[in-house]
């Protein structure tokens, strides 16, 4: 992988361990709302989803009243009420400057809005690493490759010289579908054999291995 200019990242279950929140926020928002609750593989299934096709995976029949509702519940669970911690994972700032300094670019293609990734940004002070980024509500979701393919054009990087990282397989597969190669991380929602049978063409068990995966 020496020739990878690009490294492109997911957010959530990949650079930080958000899952639990999610988890927990999601089945706060269906007891809120009195909708069924759904179990916690199902919730970490559609962790990289758009919000609205996550919601309609969860919640099927929702009108666009619910839909509205869900959404505005799930906010204010996940941001304000649920005191789940949410740390980047070990070895990530570390591991960003590495590749910073070898002239690797970096970028983050999320199932987050543009509001969500604007406040961890904030959080974290991860924003100067990454010299572009999509969310949610600007592209097709998770696995369509129009997150990557914009990614692609703004950085004028060749589709087999980019590298995509991330936690599930809505990450492998619309970096195949992309054209793009793909790595797992196997600390997020799916494990090792759902990571490479989407598509991964390794999956790392900490961002210390990455450097040498890339060599």
């Amino acid at each position: 992988m020496r020739d990878v200019r690009l490294v492109i990242f997911d957010w959530d279950g990949t650079l930080m361990d958000s899952v639990g929140r999610i988890v927990s926020s999601m089945q706060a928002t269906a007891r809120a709302l009195a909708l069924p609750v759904p179990t916690e593989q199902q919730v970490r299934d559609i962790i990289g989803l758009s919000l609205m096709p996550a919601f309609d995976a969860l919640f099927p029949g929702l009108d666009e009243a619910g839909r509205d509702a869900v959404l505005a519940v799930y906010r204010d669970q996940y941001v304000e009420l649920d005191p789940t911690p949410t740390p980047l994972f070990p070895g990530v700032e570390a591991m960003l400057a590495t590749l910073k300094t070898s002239g690797r670019q970096l970028a983050v293609a999320t199932g987050k809005a543009r509001a969500g990734l604007t406040r961890v940004f904030a959080e974290t002070g991860l924003e100067p690493f990454f010299i572009t980024s999509r969310s949610a509500d600007e592209a097709h979701s998770k696995p369509h490759p129009d997150m990557l393919e914009q990614i692609l054009s703004e950085t004028g990087v060749a589709a087999h010289q980019a590298l995509m990282i991330g936690d599930s397989e809505l990450d492998m597969k619309m970096a195949r579908a992309a054209g793009v190669r793909a790595l797992g991380v196997g600390f997020g929602v799916h494990d090792e054999t759902r990571l490479k049978a989407a598509g991964a063409e390794a999956v790392l068990g900490d961002w210390p291995s990455l450097a040498e995966v890339l060599a």
